[in-house]
């Protein structure tokens, strides 16, 4: 068997198999005997078929499972011998197909698309600048932190009349195309929080209103898409995105949430008993909470930054034409080549930036090892548990949870990537030259939208 690489670019490649008949026979025969003392069939004792019979029925597809064994041992060996970066999956060719009988082994020769990675040198020489944002955690941000606490530890309380931040329990009434109540049609009691609605015309409409009020609206300009206003309806979510009529909306209550007193008693509610003592422990606390919290941000920001940066200065290229068809070829769902072109640029950047990590992470010695993603998902669980005011395991028990949750491959494949992506954002920002930018919250979001 031989395998013979045609180098068409620096990009990509043909490797072309050849398989004689005296590479597969043996392992083809043995198949077919040990298939022979399997497979059961109506007239012979199990086990005793005759050969000529299995060979007749089932040798096709015995001697294709072979031959796919031998094609990827020989494509595999060849791209480890020879250390080829490969993108993607080799792609048989489809202009040379050849017409192979299955039926009578013979010498078969088959080509393979190939995608290479592009050879680049990475210098991290610390002359380029990079930005790195940072929120700046002022009184109006601890503010605000403290306001919807107060909010979420408040109660609802009823009103005469309602504002821009309450909610609204209704009876919605089907009405015909007359905007006359449809006989047999539907009546449901539901709510409306006038805050979260997207449409402002609507905010306007409902701000103002008082129990036993009427209104005729489109019942889609208070609702967030079918399933959300099925729900308000009492309709499923199927007949929600056919329907075109106006509802009638009849105020039956509105309340207003009353937010909690800022005091020790919503202190405890939110950190625990004895954890934190007073107000101002309380801002100092939520401060450092903040900061903590849009770190995270300003290393995602970092990145994206750098990885711009960094391309732009590479300018790398790619097998384009064969990446497309790789991506139409694996994808699991029925896609077309122009859902791949319209997905394609940022697929593109995507692996160019995977390709640049990877070049760290290996020029660098970056290593990941399971005690590291262990602690890892445990400081994820702990958090989780804390985030929902839930008392954090004892340490065997927390570790037993993370060890389950690493049972799970992708799960733990993607604890993994997050660590290495971890690990490389702080090898950069060691290593790099970062040139520092304190931003407030409202233009840090701005910057974090760009692009």
């Amino acid at each position: 068997m031989d395998v013979l690489e045609n180098k068409i670019d620096d990009l990509n490649a043909v490797l072309t198999v050849k398989i004689a008949k005296e590479d597969y026979m043996e392992n083809y025969e043995g198949s077919l005997k040990k298939y022979r003392k399997q497979i059961q069939m109506p007239g012979f004792r199990p086990g005793h078929v005759p050969t000529a019979v299995v060979k007749k029925k089932y040798g096709p597809s015995i001697l294709a499972e072979e031959i796919d064994k031998l094609l990827n041992e020989a494509i595999q060996n060849h791209i480890k011998d020879n250390e080829l970066n490969i993108l993607g999956n080799p792609l048989p060719k489809t202009d040379d197909k050849q017409d192979i009988d299955w039926k009578n082994p013979a010498d078969m020769e088959f080509s393979f698309e190939i995608g290479l990675a592009p050879q680049f040198e990475l210098k991290l020489d610390g002359k380029t600048k990079y930005p790195f944002n940072k929120v700046k955690v002022d009184d109006s941000l601890v503010d605000k932190q403290i306001e919807d606490f107060a909010r979420r530890y408040g109660k609802m309380v009823p009103v005469d009349k309602s504002e821009e931040k309450d909610m609204i329990w209704a009876t919605f009434t089907e009405l015909d195309e007359n905007d006359k109540p449809m006989e047999g049609g539907f009546e449901h009691n539901s709510t409306v929080a006038i805050e979260f609605l997207e449409d402002d015309k609507m905010k306007k409409k409902l701000t103002g209103v008082k129990a036993g009020d009427t209104l005729i609206l489109d019942p889609k300009a208070i609702s967030r898409g079918d399933a959300d206003m099925g729900a308000m309806l009492g309709i499923s979510k199927e007949e929600a995105s056919t329907y075109g009529k106006n509802v009638e909306l009849k105020v039956t209550e509105i309340k207003r949430m009353e937010p909690a007193e800022v005091n020790q008693e919503l202190i405890d509610k939110v950190y625990g008993e004895g954890n934190v003592e007073g107000v101002d422990a309380m801002r100092e606390k939520i401060a450092g909470e903040l900061s903590q919290m849009f770190a995270q941000d300003s290393d995602r920001l970092f990145k994206r930054d750098f990885a711009d940066i960094t391309l732009e200065k590479l300018k790398l290229d790619l097998p384009h034409d064969f990446l497309k068809k790789w991506i139409l070829s694996s994808s699991k769902e029925d896609i077309s080549m122009e859902d791949v072109e319209k997905e394609y640029e940022q697929y593109a950047n995507s692996l160019k930036w995977q390709l640049v990590e990877n070049r760290i992470i290996k020029d660098n010695d970056i290593k990941v090892d399971f005690e590291e993603v262990l602690n890892h998902t445990k400081n994820l669980l702990a958090n989780q548990y804390a985030q929902y005011g839930m008392m954090v395991p004892v340490d065997e028990e927390l570790t037993a949870n993370a060890r389950k949750v690493l049972e799970n491959r992708e799960e733990a494949q993607k604890l993994f990537e997050q660590l290495y992506d971890l690990k490389v954002i702080a090898f950069l920002k060691d290593t790099v030259k970062i040139q520092e930018k304190e931003l407030s919250y409202d233009d840090f979001v701005k910057e974090a939208q760009k692009n």
